[in-house]
């Protein structure tokens, strides 16, 4: 760059700075209380500077103004996202889109968007948020978070105001329209219930009664049939769910290996690292595509908070990141964030259930849904003192309703918008005791792992959540039959719902009645490594078992995923080897080992010459593969296909030779099993697949794993989760298309961090699907293709460091 334009940009930044530090208006009077008005900008501005990938870094003078950059800046980049989420929340989907369309998963269940509509319409009609917002800190949400989000939300309304919408997914679209903070904060809802009413919305949009009372529904007048008939009572429903198919079904349902979110986060603490700081690297799995998207920024307020991370779209707080003194990450936990009650129902009334012996009446909420060219639906939900009545949790699992028995749904988060808060907290922190200090405080997290490091050396991982505090013993004395079952399979209790007893208790330092309190939470403090990769807590260092925990939170001394094996394999001789770097971490992430390969592949070529003795290509491929999944590996691609088959045909007991120990679950099992049904069968129908498709049994990976954009091919490296990949990358597979021809879901927002001893944290990132979804943006695919070659982005998170970007570009913005 000439000296020139450097001066120039280093002229604009600093009076932008100098804007926003010294003479920007103050923030307009406060309307957290929003119950549908649009925020008001006036008097709010924020300055944006952007680095390198379109990266902003938002400084402003308070919560309010920092809202506004951050909502202008997310709009800027992700419009179209946010605005179908907007409709989601408001339950607005089958006005636009019809009620049969599915929605893209982003923020519930549904399957459909008219279920979609009558859970979120529901929350809607029944204030639901405006009641959460209108509770007391700390059990509510705080004032810093309600002058974000009217500040976000004034943001995103200004940028709609002043821009024209390029992206095609919505150009021209009447259902992108202005927002208000109580749409932010719906937002926020919906993810907060994500594992609770969200994993069972369509069980709670479709739950009925039995026809044993007539008067249990009443009809919407004026309505129709079909679309626009209230719901009046069903056919008599099935017998009760069979306890033994129940269970099995709860356990593939929260099974970390069948989710669509994931993570890996390892912290090392200073005694294994070159310099004695800490280092932390984060890679969480997560939707490439939709509204569970990350955005990267650093928010600044001078003198009060310096963060710089990824936030879930529509939320107005960094999620996972740093500052100058720590970093943090999280990993989907398996703490079960639900539980049923099973209902006796009043005789002769299927509507009343009993508790204590006494009748208690279902609350009925009437639901209407505006549908695209036909007449509204009307429904009626029913709700119990425990929660909404719930037809089952997916198709796998129903609960069906019956002349005796109903099941109601308790989900915690429902009271629960604290997330941003402690996402704040984590912002502020200045080391890992004050991460585990903000947990203890706001008890925010839902369905998250913390792991987290220091300058100063310390490590820290635990699973801190919002669960229902269901022990063991509660569970021992209240489950019933089915509870028996499910709860051991897969830590879902179903509680006997006619005994007042059998509610959750409440811990005396819990934030909200009916969960469990932060002393009750597994910890981890110091160790040399911290690792989690979606697993319980048991193993988060494997010379360090965690233990004592209640079922809930999930399993002890049961097999792990070969994702944990390898992790541990991998951290734990780091740890061991010493001195450690940020350089360290950057390998570990694309290092794209595939334990399953190194486990199986051998005895697989070995078995494979006496099982197809015809087809001697696919041993010799298969033994000469390499064990990654980079993207010049050849063999890796007839392998996974392989590894799927056989993973999903043969149960996990009969895959192994030698089973599980529990005193080395690391290295067990292991000795793949060629002899298994299904072992022959998987490698015959993995090379015919290929060959099928026209593709070489040993053709590199690359070249048939890739994403295109804007009609390029971009090859990427990584695996499945079943193949024990770091890396984890969830391509659709489309024969006609040439192979993987798009990514679902995989690494996401990566931060490798430590600390050198100056005041800026020493960080590397890389948001693999980029900071855009508009295909006109320069910014939809360029970290895409860093991804790709593997390479990073140097954080800039220091002044100096701003300040030099070759590409710098400052954006005064205002309302």
């Amino acid at each position: 760059m000439h000296l020139r334009t450097r001066l120039k940009h280093l002229a604009l930044a600093g009076a932008a700075l100098a804007v926003v530090t010294a003479s920007l208006p103050g923030a307009a009077a406060a309307d957290s209380g929003d119950r549908g008005r649009h925020p008001s900008d006036r008097g709010l501005s924020a300055v944006i500077r952007y680095t390198e990938y379109g990266i902003p870094h938002i400084v402003a003078k308070d919560y309010a103004n920092l809202g506004f950059g951050t909502g202008w800046a997310q709009a800027a980049d992700q419009v179209c996202v946010l605005a179908d989420g907007f409709l989601t929340v408001n339950g607005e989907r089958s006005r636009y889109f019809g009620p049969g369309a599915a929605p893209d998963g982003s923020l519930s269940s549904a399957t459909t968007n008219l279920s979609s509509d009558l859970y979120f319409r529901g929350v809607k009609d029944a204030g639901t948020v405006e009641d959460l917002l209108g509770t007391p800190a700390p059990a509510g949400p705080s004032r810093d978070l309600k002058e974000l989000m009217r500040g976000w939300a004034a943001g995103y309304n200004a940028w709609l105001r002043k821009n024209r919408v390029t992206d095609p997914a919505c150009a021209n679209a009447d259902w992108v329209r202005p927002v208000t903070a109580l749409d932010v904060a719906r937002r926020g809802f919906a993810v907060s219930v994500l594992g609770g009413q969200g994993r069972a919305v369509d069980g709670i949009a479709a739950a009925r009664p039995p026809a044993s009372r007539p008067s249990a529904a009443r009809p919407a007048a004026g309505s129709g049939a079909t679309a626009g008939k209230a719901d009046g009572p069903s056919a008599p429903g099935p017998e009760a769910p069979d306890p033994a198919r129940t269970a099995e079904a709860a356990r593939e349902l929260f099974a970390p290996e069948n989710a669509t979110m994931g993570s890996n986060a390892v912290a090392f603490s200073g005694a294994t690292t070159a310099n004695g700081r800490g280092l932390l690297l984060g890679n969480p799995h997560y939707p490439w595509q939709g509204g569970r998207r990350f955005w990267q920024s650093q928010q600044t307020i001078p003198g009060e908070l310096n963060v710089s991370g990824a936030s879930l779209l529509g939320t107005t707080v960094v999620s996972i990141g740093f500052n100058d003194k720590v970093a943090w990450s999280h990993t989907v936990a398996t703490g079960v964030p639900l539980n049923l009650h099973q209902l006796t129902l009043a005789p002769g009334d299927p509507t009343s259930y009993l508790v204590d012996g006494r009748p208690e009446r279902m609350t009925p909420r009437e639901v209407t849904v505006a549908v695209k060219g036909g007449a509204p639906v009307t429904r009626t939900q029913w709700w119990t003192r425990y929660g909404p009545v719930v037809g089952g949790l997916g198709a796998q699992l129903p609960l069906p309703w019956t002349a005796t028995t109903a099941y109601a749904l308790n989900d915690p988060n429902a009271a629960n918008l604290r997330g941003s808060d402690t996402a704040l907290g984590f912002g502020e922190a200045r080391s890992t005791q004050d991460i585990a200090d903000t947990l203890r405080r706001t008890q925010g997290l839902p369905w998250v792992n913390t792991i987290a490091a220091d300058s100063a050396g310390h490590s820290l991982f635990t699973q801190s959540q919002v669960l229902p505090r269901i022990t063991d013993e509660l569970a021992a004395r209240c489950s019933t039959p089915l509870g028996r079952a499910t709860y051991p399979a897969s830590g879902v209790a179903v509680l006997d719902g006619s005994r007042s007893d059998c509610a959750p208790g409440s811990d005396p330092d819990a934030v909200q009645p009916g969960v469990f309190g932060p002393a009750r939470m597994p910890v981890l403090r110091d160790t040399p490594y911290v690792e989690n990769s979606n697993d319980s807590a048991w193993l988060a260092n494997a010379d360090r078992p965690l233990t004592g925990y209640e079922r809930i939170f999930g399993t002890v001394a049961t097999p792990r995923s070969l994702r944990t094996r390898g992790g541990i394999e991998d951290v734990s001789a780091m740890a061991d080897r010493g001195r450690l770097t940020v350089a360290d971490l950057q390998r570990q992430q694309f290092a794209n080992r595939a334990p399953a390969g190194d486990m199986a592949a051998a005895d697989a070529a070995k078995a494979c010459a006496s099982v197809l003795p015809e087809d001697p290509e696919v041993c010799r491929v298969i033994g000469a593969w390499d064990r990654t999944v980079n993207t010049d590996s050849r063999g890796a691609l007839l392998f996974d296909r392989f590894w799927r088959k056989f993973t999903g045909t043969v149960k996990p007991a009969d895959q192994w030779k030698v089973p599980f120990s529990a005193t080395d679950p690391v290295r067990t099992p292991h000795t793949l099993n060629t002899e298994a049904p299904g072992f022959a069968q998987a490698l015959v129908d993995a090379a015919a697949e290929l060959r099928a498709a026209g593709i070489a049994l040993d053709a590199p990976l690359g070249a048939h794993q890739f994403v295109v954009r804007n009609g390029e091919r971009i090859p990427v490296s990584g695996g499945t989760e079943s193949l024990g990949i770091w890396n984890k990358a969830e391509p659709v597979w489309n024969a006609a298309g040439g192979g993987y021809v798009e990514v679902a879901h995989g690494t996401s927002h990566v931060q490798a961090v430590g600390w050198d001893g100056s005041r800026c944290p020493v960080a590397r990132t890389l948001l693999s699907y980029s900071q855009s979804s508009n295909p006109a943006s320069p910014h939809y695919s360029d970290q895409t293709r860093l991804y790709a070659g593997e390479r990073w982005v140097t954080s800039r998170f220091c002044e100096k460091d701003i300040l030099r970007s070759p590409g710098l570009r400052v954006v005064v913005v205002r309302g």
